[in-house]
């Protein structure tokens, strides 16, 4: 039940590049954490360069404008290992995929529980 929140710096990504990071994302959510592909929830963000802001090497990360935020709020129970090797992923998928340096994925997982979730209608469809 993830929800990802993905956002860029204006005209560092065309239109046609947005589909491509969203099925990477995607993949690798299904892949590393087994969510299923009909659970498909997402929006981009272009920001103005006024509105974004990062450090260009924090933690000996050399960052560059093209910089995406991939913020996936999700159920919470992933091990350890499972988030380390889904960020691997995720940052390989980019690269190989999008042209995006490993450098530049810059990714977090925010946990919640399932009472944390309606998909429509009021229900609160994940507890029985």
């Amino acid at each position: 039940m993830p929800f990802i929140r993905v956002s860029y710096l204006e005209n560092q990504y065309e239109e046609k590049d947005l589909p491509l990071i969203s099925r990477c994302i995607m993949r690798a959510l299904i892949e590393h954490f087994n969510v299923p592909e009909q659970d498909y929830f997402q929006v981009f963000h272009a920001h103005k360069k006024n509105e974004f802001y990062y450090s260009p090497d924090y933690l000996n990360v050399s960052r560059t404008d093209k910089l995406l935020y991939i913020q996936i709020t999700l159920a919470s129970g992933r091990s350890r290992e499972q988030k380390k090797t889904f960020y691997q992923k995720l940052a390989w998928l980019l690269s190989a995929e999008c042209r995006i340096r490993e450098e530049d994925v810059f990714a977090v997982l925010v946990e919640t529980e399932l009472e944390d979730w309606t998909f429509g209608k009021g229900i609160a469809q994940m507890i029985p």
